[in-house]
């Protein structure tokens, strides 16, 4: 069940059909359930300044959008913008020109007009959906989508609620952009100080913090520059921590959280203090369930988890953003009045050399970061390796990478209490067994790079507009290793397949995902099934990641073989 005002805004949008469409290419001849949607202008006050937003339907987020799999879905998409919009359903499976990419997958949506996606439902889980187009997504153009089994489902429940997570800035997306490309350190607002130093100084001696600071000059970073853009007022459900959403639950009831991090730049660490969650879905996949105290979503991350609240006891939600610039809260109690307690704000974090893949007791030599090297072997179909420029480079080293995924670390640090179970995804494990356990036919390796003196973020040393497509050939299985090269966290997706996390579980019980957090200097690899033909997006889903370069379009090529007479 979710919240009455959320489900009324939703069936006022909705009505199911027999298949009337099912000559449609795209369609199975199931039941079609179709929705009437807008994207327009609203005016909203999240910070106690007014401001102009974007939205769905009038409401940030949009309503969300339920299906049953194995239906057949019709949603016609209205755009009253005065520039190209469109849609984009993340985590779904649906034919390349239904993906919503401009660009890639199709024109977009002009001004004044209406689309119609349609495309069969051939899964089940918590997913959301969010335009592909400028900086759309960051104005409030992003709503949840979820979709029921059509059997039992493996983790049953009683009352769900969706909570949607994001964060907001009243200024406009294309000025944050400006100033990061300006100075790319411009929203860091916790920049190390003399006092630091000597701080430092004092625990470790002069010359070891000497030395720290000269590796970070030499690298052009600060171990305090965690996120891109701060300043943001975070919500839940469109509230923020002023007017904090509430969830109701009744006596002896099992409560289904569907947690979406529909962020633009913000990752958030999730705790319900007093309240242990039972961790059953990741990415619209089932797991087999892990009881944790806390767990870190990345932006474009789904996790859902079962609680099962005490009703004599009124409980807070708390997401906090990794950069520990600010928070927000929700309530979960038998009535609306549930009383919250706001949390201290934890200390934030810093990065180490450690972090980075080097460690102060080494001589590393130099490391400019100002461009990141293309360090070790790209397998990228029509790259010449003979041709690659480092010219503008510094220091044209290859960051040292750590040999395993170091996935059980968190960086920076979730600061949990002690004895507190944090998620790693090394606790994941698909519920349902993988039944394609080849070994890869075709092997690649994806740097994460950039150029933080320009705010150019790149995959392979390219940005977008100059990068090659990735040919992959339709049924291969495809390894991907990614080499995080920066400081930065980068949620990482690919369009139209989910892909098996290599996280320390046999192959069969690898966990499928559709966003894959790679780490400040580490590596970590992948393994998916091309099965999916046609062309694709693949990038980082940090907006201004994404907007800077740092996205490239895989092409899934299906070879027509001549008929056996």
């Amino acid at each position: 069940m979710i919240g009455r005002r959320l489900f009324l805004a939703a069936a006022a949008a909705l009505f199911t059909t027999r298949p009337s469409l099912a000559k449609d290419l795209n369609l199975s001849g199931g039941a079609i359930r179709e929705y009437r949607i807008s994207i327009g202008e609203v005016g909203v006050n999240f910070t106690g300044e007014k401001a102009i937003a974007l939205a769905v339907n009038g409401q940030i987020p949009g309503p969300p959008l339920r299906f049953v799999n194995g239906e057949d879905a019709v949603i016609h998409v209205t755009n009253t913008l005065d520039v190209t919009s469109s849609l984009h359903w993340h985590g779904l499976l649906v034919p390349p020109e239904m993906d919503g990419v401009p660009g890639i997958s199709f024109d977009g949506i002009p001004p004044g007009e209406t689309f119609t996606y349609r495309f069969p439902v051939r899964q089940a889980g918590t997913y959301w959906y969010h335009s592909h187009s400028g900086y759309q997504e960051q104005q409030g153009v992003y709503g949840p989508l979820i979709i029921e089994t059509n059997g039992t489902d493996p983790a049953p429940f009683d009352r769900e609620h969706t909570i949607v997570l994001s964060d907001w800035l009243d200024s406009n997306p294309a000025d944050v952009h400006a100033n990061l490309k300006s100075m790319s350190d411009y929203y860091n607002y916790a920049q190390r100080t003399v006092g630091d130093f000597f701080n430092l100084s004092a625990d470790a001696g002069f010359d070891a913090a000497a030395k720290e600071r000269l590796m970070w000059g030499n690298m052009r970073m600060t171990p305090t520059d965690l996120s891109d853009v701060s300043g943001y007022t975070f919500l839940i459900n469109g509230q923020s921590k002023a007017d904090p959403w509430r969830g109701i639950f009744k006596t002896g009831e099992r409560v289904r959280l569907r947690f979406i991090n529909a962020a633009a730049m913000s990752y958030f660490d999730v705790r319900i203090p007093g309240l242990k969650m039972t961790v059953v879905e990741a990415d619209g996949q089932a797991v087999v369930p892990v009881t944790v105290d806390e767990f870190r979503i990345a932006v474009a991350e789904t996790y859902d988890v079962i609680v099962e609240p005490d009703p004599d006891t009124s409980y807070t939600l708390i997401a906090e953003a990794l950069d520990r610039s600010g928070f927000t809260v929700g309530g979960l109690g038998t009535n609306l009045d549930t009383p919250l307690t706001f949390p201290l704000a934890r200390t934030r974090g810093h990065l180490s050399m450690n972090d980075m893949g080097k460690e102060m007791g080494g001589d590393h030599g130099e490391m400019d970061h100002s461009q990141t090297s293309n360090g070790g072997v790209i397998d990228r179909p029509g790259m010449n390796h003979a041709a690659m420029n480092h010219a503008g480079m510094a220091h044209a080293m290859p960051m040292t990478s750590p040999m395993v995924s170091r996935d059980n670390e968190h960086v920076p640090a979730i600061d949990a209490p002690t004895g507190a179970r944090v998620l790693t995804y090394q606790d994941l494990a698909a519920l349902e067994p993988n039944d394609d356990l080849r070994e890869p036919d075709q092997e690649l390796t994806i740097i994460l790079g950039g150029n933080m003196e320009r705010y150019i973020w790149t995959l392979n040393g390219d940005k977008f507009s100059e990068a090659t497509p990735i040919y992959l050939t339709y049924g291969e299985r495809v390894r991907i290793t990614y080499v995080n090269e920066t400081m930065m966290n980068h949620p990482m997706h690919l369009h139209g397949m989910f892909v098996e996390l290599e996280n320390g579980q046999p192959p069969e019980k690898r966990p499928r995902k559709h966003i894959v957090n790679v780490g400040p200097g580490r590596r970590y690899s992948v393994t998916f099934i091309a099965d999916e033909a046609g062309e694709w997006a693949f990038h980082c889903h940090l907006l201004y990641h994404m907007a800077s370069g740092m996205m490239s379009k895989v092409v899934v090529s299906q070879v027509a073989t001549e008929a056996t007479p």
